[in-house]
């Protein structure tokens, strides 16, 4: 092994999210550099050489999928993981067919994304317990429909374009209030 660092390219339009990983990367010996979007990725890709990347699935202006592809012809070594916080089997297969070595889930440990990191996903810490009182399905849809209509500013419209639902059957389960936890 040598001394060189593994350099990371993290791609994540959240900001606050983005530096805390790069940072918590950094404590565990890669070298991080973050990028808010694809445009500065392509850039940074392009001026460059990275080990590794990490993409966000969902970016503010397209998807982390896109940048798979141009960061294999940049760099065709390089280790890609696709971080998402929106997963289905759909996008990872996308994301496999496309080349990433990896699909993980956020919320993320950082131990799992660092196995994830060094090709060692055996090493990634146990999953999580189900809590004794889980959340119903009907308050995790009602907050998940909450959080995305947050994201549309208000707009009923908009949220239920993301959603994939008419807009009168959103406007029926906003009118809804989840029972219990």
């Amino acid at each position: 092994m040598t001394d060189r660092a593994t350099t990371v390219l993290v791609v994540d339009d959240d900001e606050v999210f983005g530096e805390v990983l790069s940072r918590q990367l950094d404590a565990r010996g890669f070298d991080c550099t973050h990028a808010v979007d694809t445009h500065r990725a392509r850039s940074l890709a392009a001026q460059q050489r990275f080990d590794c990347a990490l993409l966000d699935l969902r970016l503010e202006e397209a998807s982390g999928l896109s940048l798979i592809e141009p960061l294999l012809e940049a760099s065709p070594e390089i280790r890609i993981i696709v971080l998402t916080g929106y997963a289905s089997i759909a996008t990872a297969v996308q994301a496999v067919k496309l080349g990433a070595a990896d699909y993980l889930t956020k919320p993320v440990a950082v131990d799992q994304v660092v196995a994830a990191l060094r090709g060692r996903p055996h090493e990634a810490p146990p999953a999580r317990e189900v809590p004794a009182d889980p959340m119903s399905v009907r308050r995790l849809e009602w907050e998940h429909i909450h959080r995305v209509l947050a994201e549309c500013d208000g707009n009923v419209s908009a949220a239920a374009r993301r959603l994939n639902m008419h807009r009168r059957t959103l406007q029926r389960k906003l009118a809804r209030r989840p029972v219990g936890r």
